[in-house]
């Protein structure tokens, strides 16, 4: 099982040193977490607390995605990076893939795009997109941008997405891989038909082996069952190594170490942190990489 560190929420001039002490121990890579814009009042319900409340405020943290990764592509060689998850469907298309594939390009091919469709309606509104069709965007542009990721010239007819021929470059060697979120019908059936892994919001260890039977069901149904497929699945328990390793065997691919906010506070130094993810290495990351 491999392991990826969150870096959601944490003080913004510490990501790059976490980032390279993450690197050293071990972690395959680190997530951020993505908003455009935080309303001051939010009128939408969190989808993933059980009262409907979002566990972050407006003064949350939320740096630029790209601009992030771009830094910590320049300071390590081997980390991958993503996102968990971008609000995809609140963006336009061109940009985004204009975007990840530079850094697909300047990274080695190390960045995968983890995308969402999104739970805050305030925000949709607030960037003048259609919040009910998101789904249906999403959907499009997960055809879309492997197309544009390939390089030439790509001509695309949708009921929402409708472009000319059109080119962008310079185009990564490979599509990025994409991982899509959420725990809805909808959004597995998404995954197991569009992306190259699922990336959990949060989930008990007891019902994390229905949804990976369910995801492999869903591949096998679609004929994707062959390909790569990744599984990053944070979990609402304290880690475990027993869990891990029932849950590795049950065919869940990577592990998440929480967000800081959870493990040292609010706010903390860069010492406290490089303290949780050095014991979170000795634990769980040493001992199931030699198992």
């Amino acid at each position: 099982m491999r392991f990826w560190q969150m870096l959601t929420w944490m003080e913004p001039e510490q990501i790059l040193d976490v980032a390279r002490f993450a690197e050293e121990l071990g972690f395959e890579g680190v997530l951020l977490g993505d908003h455009g814009v935080y309303p001051r009042e939010v009128r939408a319900t969190y989808p993933y607390s059980p009262d409907g409340r979002p566990p972050m405020q407006a003064d949350a943290w939320y740096p630029d995605c790209w601009a992030t990764i771009g830094a910590i592509a320049a300071v390590t060689r081997r980390l991958r990076f993503g996102v968990s998850v971008y609000v995809l469907p609140l963006r336009n298309v061109f940009e985004v893939a204009r975007a990840t594939g530079t850094l697909a390009i300047l990274s080695g091919n190390r960045f995968l795009l983890g995308a969402g469709a999104g739970w805050m309606q305030d925000e949709f509104d607030i960037y003048g997109v259609d919040f009910h069709t998101r789904g249906r965007r999403f959907d499009e542009m997960l055809q879309v941008l492997p197309q544009l990721w390939a390089g030439g010239m790509v001509e695309y007819h949708g009921a929402l997405l409708d472009f000319p021929a059109l080119q962008i470059s310079p185009a990564p060697s490979r599509p990025v891989p994409i991982y899509t979120g959420g725990a809805s019908a909808i959004a597995l059936r998404r995954a197991a038909r569009h992306a190259d892994g699922w990336i959990g919001a949060g989930n008990s260890p007891q019902e994390v082996p229905a949804i990976l039977e369910q995801l492999h069901t869903l591949r096998r149904e679609a004929g994707r069952e062959h390909l790569p497929f990744e599984t990053i699945v944070g979990l609402k328990t304290p880690p475990d190594l027993a869990t891990f390793q029932r849950l590795e065997a049950a065919g869940m691919s990577s592990g998440v170490s929480y967000p800081f906010k959870y493990t040292v506070g609010e706010r903390s130094s860069l010492a406290e942190k490089k303290r949780v993810m050095t014991d979170f290495a000795q634990r769980f990351i040493v001992p199931l990489a030699h198992a």
